[in-house]
């Protein structure tokens, strides 16, 4: 066919010797602290990313056991970065902070052991002021009252109480917030702009 660019055929020589940087130790680890340069990732993350790579599962488990004795892979160190990464900028629920760290490979008593954290610090990114604020509030709150904070200019501009209420609970909800943090966070939003809008016109 014309125009169409064909590819050189690989010798036998070029072949074995691609083969063999796939057999080298060396190689996959290198593969592996490349992988982990752009931000931590979990030993999961780490070993589906070499195994779909094509290396061999003794070498990725010979890298990984090198990354962690380096401590560069440490599950319990990912998951609490994770869980404060969440905290400060995409605030979400324990429930949804939990299935996160599931698809990441976080094993259940690591993921219990750093959401306990968060309960009992409140939050990790908490700020000064709102701890001030709301000294006893648990950490699902105060990342509910930043979630809705992120959204309160469209949650404003909705001028039926009921529907505003609604709408703020839906937004919790999908971020994986328990009912209980839904109805208070909402009640509140509701409450608080129920005086401009019953202001007479």
């Amino acid at each position: 066919m014309a125009g169409r660019p064909t590819r050189p055929r690989e010798s036998f020589a070029e072949r074995r010797e691609r083969r063999a940087a796939v057999d080298d130790p060396a190689v996959v680890l290198e593969a592996a602290a490349r992988f982990l340069e752009a931000r931590s990732r979990s030993v999961t993350e780490v070993r589906r990313r070499l195994g779909g790579a094509g290396y061999r599962s003794d070498l990725i488990d010979g890298a990984i056991e090198r990354l962690t004795e380096l401590g560069m892979l440490d599950d319990e160190t990912f998951a609490r970065a994770w869980v404060e990464s969440r905290d400060r900028a995409r605030p979400r629920g324990e429930r949804a902070i939990r299935e996160e760290l599931r698809l990441k490979g976080i094993d259940r008593s690591t993921a219990d052991l750093v959401l306990r954290e968060r309960r009992e610090a409140g939050s990790a990114a908490t700020t000064d002021a709102e701890m001030a604020n709301a000294p006893r509030q648990s950490a699902d709150r105060i990342a509910a009252d930043r979630l809705v904070a992120k959204h309160a200019r469209a949650l404003g501009r909705i001028a039926d109480p009921r529907q505003r209420r609604q709408r703020t609970y839906a937004l919790l909800a999908r971020n994986g917030f328990d009912p209980e943090v839904c109805r208070e966070s909402a009640a509140r939003l509701a409450d608080e702009s129920l005086p401009s809008d019953t202001a007479p016109d």
